[in-house]
């Protein structure tokens, strides 16, 4: 039994190495191919957990399933990949995301877990569930969609070791599927293992099964992971278990042979040594997830382990194999087993014989510089490279440094600070191989760090040549044109160091000349010499007061003006460029240092730029002629004399000549105001003149003009008047009228105010008869009288006068008076009221009016009737003859025509205005009356209105309206509901007052008169129909609802009943009389708490109640807050390494969907800091694993919900954590005798590099082999530290562990674990960063490195 123990658990281990490369190889090959393609995003994230421990998982849970302990763990894991499925996605659309994520869970056995996220996308995606392992959702487990969250939800209840998995939630549309994959980490329950192993015997010896079938176990197995197989065919008592698992592997295979598709095979490829080759080939396969394997030879390359020398891609259906660096041991046929297909290529590495690849030539080095020799090699070797001079081998010292470039293949000799005795042959020797480079040394030449530099001085002056040298330790002479000056006592020789200098005092002409010092060094044949020219300048006057610009009139004197500061020097004049000798009007005069040039009259031909230049001095000015603007005086006697006169409409031109230098700024006024150009004012300029030009000239362009020339040099002004003339303007103000009688119409007026530019020569006067539009001229004056009388008029006739001026241009417009009559005026009649039609028959009607009430001032002579058709617009007159009564009959009228009249007043003035049109008459025999209304009833009523209907009488003609009267009760008088007779059989009567009673009678009304009222034999209250009450809730308020304490609780709720009901609030049953705020109105009521509490919550029930019915309505209210902390918390180790934690519950964990739960955390006694154990606990009670024996730890529980967490729950002294005892000697196993095979000790998983916060714990854990068991020891450096207290190492199941708690920054540095045993021994070290929290810029590489390498971080 032991054996087959030991068997198994090998074989497993060996199954579980093959799963676990398969699974970084699919890892691999989905990052590079989320890399490549643009259609499909895809990444994986490991968080925990090393791919080491899952390995040690295995092992142990291996073991434990034989010895009747199940233990199942995994790492954490969380995975997103999104594949796009369309080319073109139509705006709006978009491939499936989530927008809240799923989360791990880790949970004990008995708990239960949820899944949840909220998936976008459109169109709307389709979501469902599954196990990363292929195995179905157990009966436990339960998926649906929340509605009010939006949320896709996975519940499983009542956990067990075999739900531990990755859970997959896949979201799909037409243009894509994202899947997003989260594990299930499911502990054990040591409480629940006891129970558990004894329930498995009992069931085992009630239960007696009968094997399956071959083909039974052939559909079992299918859907199985292959790790399982085993234990599957245990549990169903299948013996046969090789010969199962031959004939599943066939029925595989025969589904697998559509499976892959080789589009390209691989190919072979011949390489150079230290180069990278790839082999590709293109797949179609019909399953993404088949099995895919690469081997050289017949060894399966295991990728994760090749540190980088293999690596597998994957684009598109694009498969890789990258193999870097190839050499010789890389030879050979690689193939690629995908599913039953097998491809091959093979490998040729070409290696080349060794060699130099770098010229040696003979190098040249100054002195005290860096000599470096480099030497490159064709490939890389072994063999050491050895460096020797004069025969001696060169060692790294201060002097030398050796050094290998990082591709191994240049070698580099530096020789520092080299002198004259380093000068001989180097030798390079690697193999066979040999070469030397001789090496020569130069002295350092000497530099003239600061040269002489050319000197010009003054005679009598001080001239300093000066220079600085590289060295001081130099031998200097000094030379004048060639000749040695050193012992010269004329100069003064001064030297400091690396500086030289001479100095020459009262340089005289002579002294002028080249300077050269000439340096020399020992055991140095050069010369360096630098030189420099001494310049000694004459000594020159200069300017002490230079020329001004002078400016003047013409005529007047000027004088040009310079002062030097030697009264001995001499100057000459210049006029622009030339000198002036004799010229007349000029005079040149030189009074000791003072210069002039003196001009008597200065002419035009004196303008221009003058130079004066003496030795050494010079200075330049402008003599310019400045002459006031002047106008000729004729000119401005001229347009003084009479003003410009034009006709309006003509253009006027005014030309101006003036003389001025420089030219003048023109400026023209008119009245005062400057002129500015627009499309009828233009201004001109010329040198010598200007013009004001007016085009198509208006009366309004009179006035006075101005024009000013203003210069710096003066200012001239001339003044003139323009006279544009017109025809005048009409006469001013209002006629008045002197006297209006029968015989004469007399009036007056006043003068145009404007004549026109010309004397008005008379008037002329028109009239016309009022209501005519024609004038008839009637008379005209002179201008020296403004008064006219008109004798030709009619007594009472109406007339309007208008009256013009005339001037030699024309006449101006009229001026119209108002209308005047000729002594009293008579008018026509006024008009006569509206005819009234009566006596109407079917062809006779007598019609009537009133006489106007205003005749016009004559006896109304008679009245005309007319009469047309309804509708028609042609009128005819009735009589013949005038009508002298108000009354008339008129006949011959057609039956069933309707028709219309109008009556007009005649006297002696004419006819009058039409009266008003009659109402219409029908030309018919007289209509009854209607009879009685029948039937009158309510037929509706509500607060303010009541609806009524009735029935036609039956007696009568057909009525045309009704008249419905409505009294209230407290009333006497009847008040008609509507201004006009109603037209059908039924009305609404508002406006009413609520709870009001109202009387109403109705009566029928038509052409015939009125008919007999009929009343309602009592009265009627304005009020609705009864109604019981309803609730009208629309959706607006839930039968559910939560609130955070402290915000506001609002309950509203509207409704109807007639009449209103009464509202009565509960809570729990008992009526509210509290701090709440209730308020009341006909349709609705609400209820207001301002700030929430948690002693809110309760059912809140709104009673309605009036004389029809009563309703109510509940509404569940939960007010939450930060959850309350548990109690009472205790700690007990039942299994060594662990602690279960028991403790009461919050009362705020009962509902389930708030999401309330417990957060565990730990702290050791070492550090301050506390870690998170586990997270989304919702029982009370949790075992924590993974403790260091002999440490002590703090434990915390926190609970939390959607709102925030409560306050913690903290055990009150640490617990210490026992010492592994030894195991159960009671436990008797057969002894199982191994076979004698012994390996030696090597590493499957090698350490890994890791970088820790400071004060946090630090796992080292790697995987091994060997047989027998190596010893490990532990270093850290060179220290030994197995055997310290201050790390905890353990080994065990093939797995080494090292832990560091609360690591410092002396735990930095490199860490070597080596395993021994018979056979051999085996080493294998990392490093251990320690960063602090604040290290923004190392965290950062770190990452960086980790997102790289295989670094933990």
């Amino acid at each position: 039994m032991a054996e087959e123990l030991l068997q198994a658990t090998g074989g497993r281990m060996e199954r579980m190495e093959q799963q676990m490369g398969q699974m970084r190889q699919m890892s691999e090959m989905q990052m590079s191919s989320s890399s490549s393609s643009s259609s499909s995003t895809t990444f994986i994230s490991s968080m925990s957990s090393t791919k080491l421990r899952k390995v040690s998982q295995g092992l142990s849970r291996t073991m434990d399933e034989h010895t009747g302990v199940q233990r199942k763990t995994s790492a954490v894991m969380e995975s997103f990949s999104q594949v796009q499925k369309s080319t073109h996605i139509p705006e709006g659309e978009s491939v499936p995301d989530f927008e809240e994520k799923l989360r791990p869970i880790t949970a004990q056995e008995g708990d239960n877990a949820v899944f949840k996220a909220k998936v976008t996308g459109n169109p709307q995606p389709n979501v469902r569930w599954e196990r990363a392992s292929g195995c179905p959702l157990s009966d436990a487990t339960k998926s649906f969609y929340d509605n009010i969250n939006n949320q896709h939800i996975l519940k499983i209840k009542n956990l067990t070791l075999e739900y531990a998995d990755v859970y997959k939630c896949i979201a799909s549309n037409q243009h894509g599927e994202t899947i997003y994959s989260v594990s299930l980490i499911v502990t054990e329950n040591p409480a629940l293992d006891f129970k558990k192993m004894l329930k498995k015997r009992s069931v085992e010896k009630r239960e007696e099964r009968k094997p399956p079938t071959e083909e039974e176990m052939l559909k079992i197995l299918a859907g199985a992971d292959k790790k399982d197989y085993e234990r599957i065919c245990a549990e169903h008592g299948f013996t046969d278990f090789r010969g199962i698992l031959k004939k599943l592997k066939e029925m595989k295979k025969k589904v697998e042979v559509e499976m892959v598709r080789v589009l390209k095979p691989l190919e072979d490829i011949t390489a150079k040594a230290d180069t990278n080759v790839m082999f590709d080939t293109i797949l179609e396969l019909k399953d993404a997830n088949i099995r895919m394997q690469w081997f050289l030879g017949t060894e399966l390359l295991r990728i994760q382990y090749s540190h980088g020398k293999y690596e597998v891609k994957q684009m598109g259906t694009k498969h890789m194999l990258c193999i870097s660096s190839v050499s010789l041991s890389d030879m050979g046929t690689y193939a690629l087993q995908a599913g039953d297909k097998r491809l091959s290529a093979r490998l040729t590495v070409i290696d080349e014989p060794l060699k130099f690849l770098s010229d040696f030539k003979p190098k040249k080095v100054t002195e005290r510089q860096t000599a470096v020799f480099e030497v490159r090699l064709s490939k890389k070797t072994d063999a050491p490279l050895i460096w020797k001079v004069k025969g001696k081998e060169v060692k790294r010292d201060e002097k030398f440094d050796v050094s290998l470039s990082e591709d191994g293949l240049t070698y580099t000799l530096k020789i520092k600070d080299v002198k004259v005795s380093d000068t001989g042959d180097y030798t390079i020797s690697i193999g066979d191989l040999a070469a030397s480079v001789p090496l020569f040394i130069e002295r350092i030449p000497i530099k003239f760090t600061s040269h002489l530099k050319n000197v010009r001085v003054q005679e009598r002056g001080k001239a300093r040549l000066e220079c600085e040298m590289s060295s001081k330790d130099v031998h200097i002479r000094w030379l004048k044109d060639g000749c040695d000056i050193t012992a010269s006592r004329r100069y003064i020789f001064m030297r400091e160091g690396k500086r030289a200098e001479v100095i020459i005092e009262d340089c005289e002409l002579t002294d002028e000349g080249e300077y050269s010092i000439v340096c020399t060094q020992d055991n140095d044949s050069h010369k360096y010499v630098t030189s420099a020219n001494l310049t000694v300048d004459e000594r020159f006057a200069s300017v002490k007061s230079g020329i001004s610009d002078v400016q003047c009139p013409t005529g007047s004197p000027a004088e040009l003006c310079v002062v030097l500061d030697d009264e001995k020097v001499d100057g000459v004049w210049l006029k622009d460029g030339l000198e002036i000798s004799e010229q007349s009007g000029v005079q040149v005069v030189k009074q000791g240092a003072v210069h002039k040039l003196i001009f008597t009259c200065v002419t035009d031909a004196h303008e221009g730029k003058y130079t004066f230049r003496a030795k050494g001095a010079e200075s330049e000015a402008v003599l310019t002629i400045a002459d006031p603007p002047e106008i000729d005086s004729s000119v401005l006697d001229l347009l003084g004399a009479r003003p410009v006169t034009v006709k309006a409409g003509q253009t006027a031109t005014i030309k101006i000549p003036f003389k001025g230098k420089p030219p003048p700024k023109v400026t023209w006024y008119k009245d005062g105001v400057e002129v500015t150009e627009d499309e009828r004012t233009k201004v001109e300029r010329t040198a010598d003149g200007t013009s004001l030009v007016l085009s198509r000239c208006v009366r309004e362009d009179s006035g006075a003009i101005m024009l000013r020339l203003k210069s710096d040099c003066g200012t001239a002004v001339a003044n003139l008047h323009l006279n544009v003339i017109d025809h005048p303007k009409p006469p001013q103000g209002k006629v008045e009228f002197l006297e209006l009688s029968g015989k004469c119409i007399k009036m007056k007026w006043k003068a145009p105010r404007d004549n026109g530019g010309k004397q008005v020569t008379g008037f002329v006067i028109e009239r016309r008869i009022a209501g005519k539009k024609s004038w008839t001229r009637v008379g005209e004056v002179d201008s020296s009288t403004t008064v006219f009388s008109d004798d030709k008029v009619e007594e009472g006739q109406g007339y309007q006068y208008r009256i013009r001026a005339v001037n030699a241009e024309g006449m101006s417009d009229p001026l119209e008076t108002e209308e005047v009559c000729a002594g009293e005026p008579i008018e026509p009649p006024g008009t006569a009221s509206q005819p009234q039609v009566s006596n109407i028959t079917k062809d006779t009607m007598t019609v009537s009016w009133t006489p106007p009430a205003h005749d016009g001032g004559a006896p109304v002579l008679g009245y005309n009737l007319e009469r047309r058709k309804k509708g028609s617009s042609m009128w005819m007159q009735v009589n013949k003859e005038l009508l002298t009564d108000s009354k008339f009959v008129v006949d011959g009228l057609v039956d069933e025509v309707e028709y219309e009249f109008r009556v007009t007043s005649v006297n002696r003035a004419g006819v009058g205005s039409p009266s008003t049109i009659s109402n219409a008459a029908l030309a018919k025999d007289p209509i009854r009356a209607p009879g009685l209304v029948r039937n009158l009833c309510v037929s509706d009523s509500t607060n303010s209105s009541i609806s009524l209907r009735w029935t036609p009488p039956e007696q009568g003609d057909e009525p045309s309206g009704y008249i419905l009267e409505v009294r209230p009760e407290d009333a006497k008088e009847w008040m008609k509901a509507s201004k006009i007779p109603i037209a059908g059989t039924s009305f609404t009567v508002g406006g009413l007052q609520e709870r009001m009673k109202y009387h109403f009678r109705i009566r029928a009304v038509n052409e015939g008169g009125l008919g007999e009222s009929i009343e309602l034999s009592e009265g009627v209250l304005a009020l609705p129909p009864p109604v019981a009450p309803r609730f009208d809730l629309q959706g607006k308020l839930k039968n559910q609802m939560v609130v955070r304490a402290g915000t506001a609780l609002c309950l509203h709720l509207s409704f109807s009943a007639s009449p209103p009901p009464e509202v009565t609030w509960f809570k729990d049953g008992i009526l509210t009389t509290g701090k709440e705020v209730i308020t009341k109105s006909k349709n609705h009521s609400q209820f207001f708490i301002s700030s929430s509490q948690r002693s809110d919550s309760g059912v809140y029930r709104v009673h309605l109640k009036n004389d029809y019915g009563e309703a109510h309505y509940d509404v569940n209210v939960r007010v939450t807050d930060f959850p309350r902390p548990p109690k009472n918390l205790r700690l007990v180790e039942e299994v060594p390494g662990t602690v279960t934690l028991q403790w009461d519950h919050t009362p705020d964990l009962a509902d389930d969907n708030e999401g309330a739960h417990y957060v565990i955390l730990k702290r050791d006694t070492s550090t301050a800091s506390w870690f998170t154990v586990a997270e989304r606990v919702f029982s009370s009670k949790y075992t924590v694993t993974g403790l260091l024996p002999g440490r002590k730890y703090y434990f915390r529980v926190v609970a939390q919900n959607s709102i925030g967490d409560s306050d913690p729950l903290d055990s009150k002294e640490p617990l210490i954590i026992a010492k592994e005892k030894e195991c159960i000697s009671s436990l008797r196993l057969k002894e199982y005798a191994s076979p004698s095979r012994q390996v030696k000790p090597t590493f499957l998983l090698p350490l890994k590099d890791h970088a820790v916060r400071r004060g946090h714990d630090c796992t080292m854990s790697c995987a091994y082999q060997g047989l027998p068991t190596p010893k490990a020891c532990w270093y850290k450096g060179e220290s030994k530290i197995s055997d310290s207290p201050r790390f905890w190492h353990s080994t065990a199941n093939g797995v080494c562990t090292l832990v560091i708690p609360t690591c410092a920054a002396k735990d930095s540095g490199e860490y070597t674990l080596v395993l021994e045993n018979p056979l051999g021994t085996a080493k294998c070290s990392c490093s251990l960063v320690i960063f602090d929290k604040d290290d923004k810029g190392l965290l950062e590489s770190l990452t960086n490195q980790a997102n790289k390498e295989k670094f933990i971080v």
